[in-house]
């Protein structure tokens, strides 16, 4: 990464991180306050943003947070498995919503 903004934005988000697991209790109880409901079979892969990643966009930007913008949280939401957007038939659903399944979702403090 050579942008100056993006390597400032990464130590600086890493401070407000630490002050959001202090506020919260830990990031994934914030996270998961914005789960949203399942995502019909025929929308999957189809959507770069939702309703929550722009809802956690908004909020994380209000916090101070930087470059961390619908899409990109959407992709963040993707890999931490708050949603399971993977196409009907995807050999990875099944697995991702057994795993989602049995989760046990933090609880806020």
């Amino acid at each position: 990464m050579r942008h100056r903004g993006k390597i400032e934005a990464v130590i600086d988000n890493a401070g407000r991180a630490q002050a959001m697991v202090q506020q919260e209790g830990s990031l994934a109880a914030f996270f998961w306050r914005y789960e949203p409901d399942a995502i019909p079979p025929g929308e999957a892969q189809t959507a770069s943003i939702s309703d929550a990643s722009i809802a956690i966009s908004k909020e994380l930007k209000k916090r101070g947070w930087k470059f961390v913008g619908p899409t990109t949280v959407y992709a963040f939401m993707q890999a931490m498995g708050l949603i399971n957007d993977h196409a009907e038939g995807c050999c990875m659903r099944d697995r991702v919503e057994q795993a989602r399944n049995n989760f046990i979702r933090p609880q806020p403090r």
